[in-house]
């Protein structure tokens, strides 16, 4: 039987999370545009990135299923300028097994709410195209698109657009 939204349990990741989490990570950065990396992240940068992610507007949760994590979601800083700071830019990844199980959902329906508790007035996704799961996720959680740039990533040799969603907390 399969784990889904219900059966999964969300919570605030920790440390001992970041080997799974990387490597769920850079399974998308080697088979999909869903990221625009291009080679593996290290458990060096990872450390750090979560480091700058442990409390206040700035968060990571893990969805944990059979004993494993299968999904996790974050919020991080939209652009390093002081006026920037309540506007955050939000990403979530599932272990592809588990993409369009509800996992996704859960995620960001706790993440969203942590975020209400912080001074945060926008939540911010960029969304490389076409990833029809992706922009599913983003609408059934509040987000509404705001723009399209065309052509900004390329990787596997193709150029790629990108939707920005966005969605308001306070």
């Amino acid at each position: 039987m399969g784990v889904n939204a219900l059966t999964a349990a969300v919570r605030a990741a920790t440390e001992q999370d970041l080997e799974a989490i990387n490597d769920l990570y850079n399974h998308y950065v080697r088979t999909s545009h869903a990221t625009f990396d291009v080679q593996d992240t290290t458990m060096g940068w990872r450390r750090t990135w979560f480091d700058g992610r442990r409390s206040g507007r700035h968060r990571v949760f893990v969805a944990e299923g059979e004993g494993r994590v299968i999904g996790f979601a974050s919020s991080g800083p939209h652009r390093p300028k002081p006026a920037y700071r309540t506007s955050v830019e939000t990403s979530v990844y599932v272990a592809p097994e588990r993409v369009g199980l509800g996992v996704g959902r859960a995620l960001y329906g706790v993440l969203l709410e942590a975020l209400r508790a912080q001074d945060v007035h926008r939540a911010l996704a960029g969304i490389a195209l076409p990833n029809d799961a992706s922009v599913a996720l983003h609408v059934r959680s509040g987000f509404c698109l705001v723009g399209r740039f065309t052509e900004q990533g390329r990787k596997f040799g193709k150029y790629w657009d990108v939707a920005w969603y966005e969605r308001p907390i306070d």
